[in-house]
């Protein structure tokens, strides 16, 4: 039985299905942290809107420090209202420090998000006449860097395939797919590409062990963690990424990383001679390829384990609740002054 009626949404996270939310998910569905433990704990998925005094509060960041929301890790009034900051990656904890000037505290934690281990179908992936590549975010990520890529590249290579799963229906924002329809469109009319639009996670995931060979993800998005490389490397894909944001802490250095650039054009350029050299090797050497991505996938698997990291997220709470009883949790001087309106 899940525990989702205990869960903390905002206006922002009560619609989405992203990495975040589905790693919040995966704390309360009851597969591992037991109700009772849960019942004395506030886990705020980044967003504070209102705070319950009776309860251990946990504020599990998932936004960069730029962002308006973030401005409030200054006040360190604001701080002392929570007993736990969970970080997504030790880059965004860095991040944080730097950008924001909040102190190294044990107050703070880093907790990777997790996935379920996949189990790629190498064979599959070997006897397949096509060589598939994919592209599984929001479209404002770097979508528009790779498709010019690929049709450039499938004109040297016509085994290549593209499928995107792409859409902004994943955090509930459908009107944002507007500003995006004429690069859908693109995707749509050509042979090599497919457009998949938003699709559940369980499909993504089944498509990148089954089918797809290669991620291609032109990053210009700073990942404060990044759920699909965790899950392409999982998968048996060779992931082509820059050294961009979290996404060299993700790839654990195992993936086909490379140093971009702010200016589009030469990213763009960057990123189609990574990619060119990538599918290539595919073209010649597959097996070596795909033996380089069985052994990235077992690592991925390992340190990525919705188990192992649900068993951290245990051991934090656990000792949150023996360090603060019931009665000890809501300093009142804190609680009651905490009054924060929504930007």
């Amino acid at each position: 039985m899940n525990n989702y009626d205990l869960l903390e949404s905002n206006e922002v996270s009560a619609n989405a299905m992203g990495g975040t939310e589905l790693m919040l998910r995966s704390v309360y569905d009851g597969t591992v942290i037991p109700r009772d433990l849960l019942e004395q704990c506030q886990i705020i998925p980044s967003r504070p809107r209102a705070l319950k005094e009776d309860k251990i509060r946990i504020m599990n960041v998932h936004d960069l420090p730029e962002d308006p929301e973030s401005a409030k890790f200054k006040d360190p009034q604001f701080r002392n209202n929570f007993h736990k900051f969970v970080f997504v990656s030790n880059w965004q904890y860095s991040r944080y420090q730097y950008v924001l000037g909040m102190e190294y505290s044990d107050k703070d934690v880093v907790i990777e998000n997790g996935i379920t281990p996949l189990t790629p179908n190498y064979a599959g992936k070997l006897a397949d006449d096509k060589i598939r590549l994919v592209y599984a975010s929001t479209p404002h990520r770097g979508l528009e860097i790779l498709v010019p890529v690929f049709q450039k590249l499938a004109e040297k290579y016509p085994q290549i395939h593209l499928d995107v799963f792409s859409s902004f229906k994943i955090y509930g924002w459908e009107d944002a797919d507007k500003n995006f329809e004429a690069l859908y469109n693109i995707i749509k009319e050509h042979p090599q590409m497919t457009y998949h639009g938003f699709q559940p996670n369980d499909v993504v995931k089944t498509h990148i062990a089954d089918k797809a060979h290669i991620l291609a993800y032109p990053s210009i998005y700073l990942e404060t963690g990044c759920r699909v490389l965790m899950e392409s490397m999982a998968g048996g894909l060779t992931c082509v990424h820059p050294n961009y944001g979290a996404l060299p802490e993700t790839s654990g250095l195992l993936t086909h990383m490379y140093h971009g650039s702010s200016d589009r054009v030469t990213h763009a350029n960057i990123f189609a001679s990574n990619l060119d050299w990538v599918i290539d090797m595919y073209v010649k050497e597959r097996e070596i390829m795909l033996k380089r991505a069985e052994a990235v996938s077992a690592y991925a698997n390992n340190r990525f384990d919705i188990k192992h990291i649900l068993t951290s997220w245990m051991a934090n709470l656990e000792s949150l609740v023996k360090k603060y009883p019931a009665g000890s949790r809501a300093p009142e001087r804190y609680v009651r002054k905490f009054v924060y309106k929504t930007i």
